[in-house]
């Protein structure tokens, strides 16, 4: 299970780790907007946050029992607490960004629907609230500004194998 801010790099760093183990991937964003047949930010201008967040919830809820490859969960999919229950158990790897990077990786100007109005102030915002909830469910943190995703895929499959023997 990868977790992270956004523009941490779960998406990229779990299709590089899910081709180095061989296994699928499931990026839980992806999967709410192919149910949806919209993009996420649809979902919250037409359907609302709430709308949003019971998709990602039972998206999540059935990754978590179902999925046997990598699973990248949304950014804010921890901010439920049954979530954060259901990743017990679960090796959870926390994909750590420095702010300038997930700044410039998100594009501080495309529509993030929890960053409108001052991108950059709501993002600084998003990482703080939400920097204790990932530090407490990491079992392994691999930063994503020190580490390009090939490397930071390498390093997660090194500690995943390590946790095997």
């Amino acid at each position: 299970m990868l977790i992270g801010s956004p523009g941490s790099g779960k998406s990229t760093v779990g299709r590089a780790l899910a081709d180095l183990l061989g296994v699928d991937l499931l990026d839980t964003d992806a999967e709410i907007e192919k149910r949806a047949g919209k993009p996420i930010g649809d979902i919250f201008v037409e359907d609302g946050e709430e709308a949003f967040r019971a998709m990602e919830r039972q998206v999540v809820a059935e990754a978590l029992a179902e999925a046997t490859g990598v699973v990248a969960l949304g950014g804010g999919a921890v901010l439920d607490e049954r979530t954060r229950a259901d990743l017990a158990g679960h090796r959870v790897v926390y994909l750590q960004v420095e702010f300038a990077d997930a700044a410039r990786r998100v594009g501080l100007d495309t529509a993030r629907p929890l960053l409108l109005g001052n991108p950059r102030a709501r993002l600084k915002a998003l990482l703080k609230e939400r920097l204790p909830i990932y530090e407490s469910l990491a079992t392994i943190t691999v930063s994503t500004s020190e580490h390009s995703p090939e490397e930071a895929a390498g390093r997660i499959a090194e500690e995943l194998r390590g946790s095997n023997g």
